[in-house]
Parts: C-alpha cells; sequence; structure tokens
C-alpha cells in the first residue's frame, strides 16, 4: 500500500516511477547494447559467416586467417555477449539485428 501510495504521489508530481522488475529489465537491456557496442568489425564477420551456417574451418577459409584466429574471435565474441555457446550467439544475433538476414 505504501509503494502504491508513493507511485501516486510520484506521478501526480510529474515523476515516472518504475517496479524493480522493469529496472532490472533496462538494465539488462543497456549492458547488452553496451557489450554488442563493442564488438570488432572482424568479430562481426565471424558472426556473421557463423549465422550464415559455416564452421570454424570455413569461416578461417573465407576471412583467410588461421583456425586458431577463428576461435579467438568466437571466444571474445562469446565472453562479450555473455553467452555458452555458437547456438546461442546465432540466435542472439537474429534477435538483437547484429546479422541483416536480408544479406544471408
Amino acid at each position: 500500500a505504501r509503494e502504491l501510495a508513493a507511485a501516486i504521489r510520484a506521478a501526480k508530481a510529474g515523476k515516472m516511477t518504475l517496479s524493480p522488475e522493469a529496472t532490472q529489465a533496462l538494465v539488462r537491456a543497456a549492458q547488452q547494447a553496451q557489450e554488442t557496442e563493442t564488438l570488432t568489425e572482424r568479430e562481426r564477420e565471424v558472426l556473421k559467416l557463423m549465422v550464415e551456417g559455416l564452421n570454424n574451418a570455413e569461416i578461417a577459409d573465407r576471412l583467410v586467417v588461421s583456425l586458431s584466429t577463428v576461435k579467438y574471435h568466437i571466444s571474445n565474441i562469446l565472453g562479450k555477449l555473455g553467452l555458452d555457446d555458437r547456438t546461442q550467439m546465432a540466435v542472439y544475433a537474429i534477435k538483437n539485428g547484429l546479422v541483416d538476414l536480408a544479406e544471408l
């Protein structure tokens, strides 16, 4: 009841209030956006090729880099995005517009 009354008073005063859940969702979204912005151009290329379905060796051939370089980039992407595997990475990339599906 106190929280509701405080929210009503805040709204009357022209202030916005957010539930703890909404605040947490906003913070998470901001963190993900910041992490996404930190991907290098090469990491974005690797991500795009991975979403296209290429395996590490195929990505290495396409980008003319070593297999270990591709693995390094994938590891960096996973770390920056806070993901666990390639499948999560592909889904995240598509959901968040990191890969333009029209270009695939």
